[in-house]
């Protein structure tokens, strides 16, 4: 099964782990990944902890748990490619959005990440 047709049938909860240029850590629940034809994945961030260490440190871990399914899940190796402050792109890509916070003046930034590495929530996986 292909990643995205996995997310897109999955249901389950996300953890985004990031740290910052220090290597102090920090993880935070997220919604499942959003895909792109380049192969990109990407994530719609506040401008909180997470999008701050990004900055700093472009290298993130999505932790995937299936819902009812025990240890099943994915790991995600991210590496950071690029963002667009674009509320356009998160009005189009966001799947439970709360339009009224587009009036707030909140900016919220559409973060790319590659996929290095794909492993099971738990084990080594392949080799």
């Amino acid at each position: 099964m292909e990643l995205q047709e996995y997310f897109d049938s999955t249901k389950g909860c996300g953890i985004l782990a990031t740290a910052d240029s220090q290597g102090k850590v920090n993880a935070a629940v997220y919604a499942r990944p959003h895909f792109f034809e380049d192969g990109t994945v990407a994530f719609i961030m506040r401008e909180r902890l997470t999008y701050a260490n990004v900055q700093t440190n472009p290298h993130a871990t999505y932790l995937f748990i299936e819902h009812g399914q025990g240890y099943a899940g994915k790991r995600l190796y991210l590496t950071k490619v690029r963002e667009e402050a674009s509320e356009e792109l998160v009005a189009t890509i966001c799947r439970r959005c709360d339009y009224s916070m587009f009036s707030s003046g909140l900016t919220r930034h559409v973060v790319f990440f590659s996929v290095d590495k794909v492993l099971p929530l738990v084990g080594a996986g392949g080799s």
